[in-house]
């Protein structure tokens, strides 16, 4: 029986990790997991499975983490060391990301996540709008297409991804700009779009299921998922670049001192969105592709031979190594106390 989670990588990608002090954390809703991956040595990579209901989008923002899950989103925060504290140690985390609280957005299809204006915002793809959360509602709309005419449960046109600029939504990605329920569905391959928040205006149309538009540096860049490409997007001219073409099924995307982290999924024969795909015959496996965006080439990849199969999102977690996040599913998260610059472990009760 074959190992779970096993992992093939390239030389060098280790090296990435350990140089750039960094490590990345990735959603892969059909295991149920996110996936913790970096290097202590420079040499080898270490992998830490956490389980999720259908993890989604993933936002980090220093010391906050927050996972978007099948009904729910989950908020973590690593505010004190406790990794002395939890007993850790023999496994060398650097750091722990404690689950802080739980958040019922109920079944609304939450996609690309991110902390900006001092709230977390969320892709509402059932409801085809952006929104915060606060415990008020299942969610507060924000904002919506100006071709969306009512808010209504039947992602109509699948938004999915955003990117932000001066901590607000600038920009934003569908799959196409219908007002039907599950209108997209009928022209995955050229449907695609990029708007403009708030003014809804056209940036890109034609796109073959864009994904995971990305301000870096000023520049916008997204994932054309149906395509396998990296574009770079003129926003003046409303034109693109392709600045690779990686043949395979590419989503989730994060930056950080000139890599990109670029999620790849594996298409299976049954899958009713993605089987019609022409990257499908490229897409056997998934994994993360390092890509060196100043010198526009593949570092490396780290492959999957089993169990993860379609990655969502993928963020870096800057100037750790070894990071956990643990949450409530773990035996030890509820034995961890802390407030302020204090940090106690409370000793499980003896049975009687």
């Amino acid at each position: 029986m074959s190992k779970k989670y096993q992992i093939t990588f390239s030389d060098g990608i280790a090296k990435v990790f350990l140089e750039n002090k960094l490590s990345i954390i990735f959603s892969t809703y059909q295991a149920g997991k996110v996936m913790v991956v970096g290097s202590l040595d420079g040499e080898e990579l270490y992998q830490v499975p956490i389980s999720a209901k259908k993890p989604m989008g993933i936002a980090v923002d220093g010391s906050k983490m927050a996972i978007a899950g099948l009904d729910e989103v989950v908020f973590f925060s690593n505010n004190e060391n406790i990794t002395d504290t939890i007993k850790l140690n023999e496994r060398q985390f650097d750091t722990v990301y404690l689950q802080r609280a739980v958040y019922n957005t109920s079944s609304i299809d939450v996609h690309d996540i991110h902390f900006g204006d001092g709230v977390l915002w969320g892709v509402n793809t059932l409801f085809s709008c952006l929104v915060t959360f606060d415990i008020n509602y299942n969610f507060r709309p924000k904002w919506k297409p100006d071709f969306i005419d009512a808010l209504s449960p039947e992602d109509r046109c699948h938004l999915n991804g955003m990117a932000f600029e001066d901590d607000l939504p600038k920009y934003v990605t569908a799959l196409s700009s219908t007002n039907t329920k599950d209108g997209w569905r009928d022209n995955k391959m050229s449907g695609g779009i990029l708007l403009e928040v708030p003014s809804s205006e056209c940036i890109l149309k034609g796109l073959a299921m864009p994904h995971s538009p990305r301000l870096i540096e000023g520049e916008l860049y997204l994932l054309e998922s149906g395509s396998g490409k990296l574009l770079k997007v003129d926003i003046e001219n409303k034109q693109y670049t392709v600045i690779h073409d990686f043949g395979c099924f590419v989503r989730g995307m994060s930056h950080h001192n000139g890599f990109l982290f670029i999620g790849k999924s594996k298409i299976r024969s049954t899958s009713k969105d993605f089987n019609d795909l022409s990257v499908k015959e490229n897409s056997q496996k998934a994994g993360v592709i390092i890509f060196d965006l100043k010198n526009n080439h593949v570092v490396g990849q780290i492959e999957y031979e089993n169990t993860v199969e379609e990655i969502y999102d993928v963020q870096v977690i800057k100037d750790y190594l070894k990071p956990v996040v643990l949450s409530d599913k773990s035996d030890k998260y509820k034995q961890v106390i802390t407030f302020p610059g204090n940090v106690y472990w409370r000793k499980e009760k003896e049975e009687l």
